[in-house]
C-alpha cells in the first residue's frame, strides 16, 4: 500500500546524475529525507510543495544504514567475506543472490563451503533455493537485515555471467541497479571493483569495462568504490586512470591490504574465476577482500 505525505523543500542535501536528496517539512512537524528524480518529476528547490510515497519510512523498512558490498561476480564473494572477517570475525554477513547467474542456489558449491560463515542467503527475482526468497532486490535487503540480522550483506550474482562482449550487453549491470536499491533504503553501498592483470580481455583489464559501466553509467546513487593498496605501480596507476571520470559521483577508497592476502589464503573455499586461482589473479581476490575490510569498519 502506498503512504502519501505532503510537504515542503527546506534544503537541497545534494544532487548526482539523476538525483535530488531533500529535506521535506511535513505539516504540523517532522521532517523527512526525499530523494527526486528530476527527469521524472522536475528539479524541486526550497519552498516548493513535493508529494513523497513514504511507505518504507513510515513502515520503518530501511536497512538502518547497514553495509552492503555490491560484485560483479559470484566469485568474489569468498573474497568479500574473507575481508570482512578478516577485520569483524563475529560480523553477521548475508548473501544475496540475484538472478543474472545461475538461478538456483544449490549450484554454488561456493555457498555450500561457506556453510556457518554466513547468516543465510537470500535468493532474489527469478532466482530460487535460498534460506530466504525475495521477490526483488530490494526487498531482498530488508529480509536480510530484518530477519536473518545481517551487519552486512553482500550482493553478487549467481555462478556464470551472461556477457556479450558490448557496454550493455551483461549481467553485471545489474552491479549498478542494486547500488541504487541499497541507497534507496538508507544503506550504506560498497562497490567492489572488478580489477586484473591477468585477464586476457583487453576489456577485463585494469578495471574491468563491467565496474565502470555498472558504477559510471547505471548507478546513480553514490557509492564508496574501492581500491586495495599494494597493487602493482603500472596496474595502480591505470586503475587510478579509470577511476578518475567516477570521483564527481563517488568516493573513491584506498583500502590497507595488510593480512588480507593471509585472509584469501585461509578461506575455507578454493578461490577462482575465470579458471584462475588466488596466485593467478591476485588483484582481483585482492580488491574484492579491501571491499570486505572497508564494510567491517563501517560497522564502527
Amino acid at each position: 500500500m502506498v503512504r502519501w505525505r505532503s510537504g515542503t523543500v527546506t534544503a537541497v542535501r545534494r544532487r548526482w546524475a539523476g538525483a535530488t536528496e531533500l529535506d521535506v517539512d511535513l505539516p504540523g512537524g517532522g521532517r523527512m529525507r526525499a530523494l527526486a528524480y528530476p527527469a521524472l518529476v522536475g528539479d524541486p528547490e526550497p519552498g516548493d510543495r513535493v508529494l513523497l510515497n513514504a511507505g518504507a519510512l513510515l513502515m520503518g523498512l530501511g536497512t538502518g544504514g547497514m553495509p552492503v558490498v555490491t560484485a560483479d561476480l559470484h566469485s568474489a564473494l569468498p573474497a568479500i567475506l574473507a575481508g570482512v572477517h578478516a577485520d569483524a570475525p563475529d560480523a553477521r554477513v548475508a548473501y544475496l543472490l540475484t538472478d543474472g547467474g545461475a538461478l538456483p542456489a544449490w549450484f554454488s558449491r561456493t555457498l555450500a563451503g561457506l556453510a556457518g560463515r554466513l547468516a543465510g542467503t537470500v535468493s532474489v527475482g527469478q532466482a530460487f533455493g535460498g534460506d530466504l526468497e525475495a521477490s526483488t532486490l530490494h526487498s531482498g535487503l530488508l529480509a536480510a537485515r530484518h530477519v536473518l540480522g545481517a551487519d552486512v550483506v553482500i550482493v553478487a550474482q549467481g555462478p556464470g555471467n551472461l556477457g556479450t562482449g558490448t557496454r550493455w550487453g551483461f549481467s553485471g549491470v545489474a552491479v549498478g541497479e542494486a547500488v541504487n536499491a541499497v541507497a534507496t533504503l538508507g544503506g550504506r553501498p560498497v562497490g567492489s571493483l572488478r580489477i586484473s592483470d591477468a585477464d586476457p580481455r583487453p576489456r577485463h583489464r585494469g578495471v574491468s569495462h563491467h565496474s565502470l559501466t555498472a558504477y559510471g553509467r547505471v548507478a546513480l546513487a553514490p557509492a564508496e568504490l574501492i581500491v586495495p593498496e599494494g597493487l602493482d605501480a603500472a596496474l595502480a596507476a591505470e586503475v587510478a586512470a579509470a577511476l578518475a571520470p567516477l570521483a564527481a559521483r563517488h568516493r573513491i577508497v584506498t583500502v590497507p591490504t595488510e593480512g588480507l592476502d593471509a585472509a584469501l589464503r585461509d578461506s575455507p573455499v578454493g578461490l577462482s574465476t575465470m579458471g584462475r586461482g588466488l596466485d593467478g589473479d591476485h588483484a582481483y581476490f585482492l580488491a574484492a577482500a579491501a571491499a570486505g575490510r572497508h564494510a567491517a569498519r563501517l560497522l564502527g
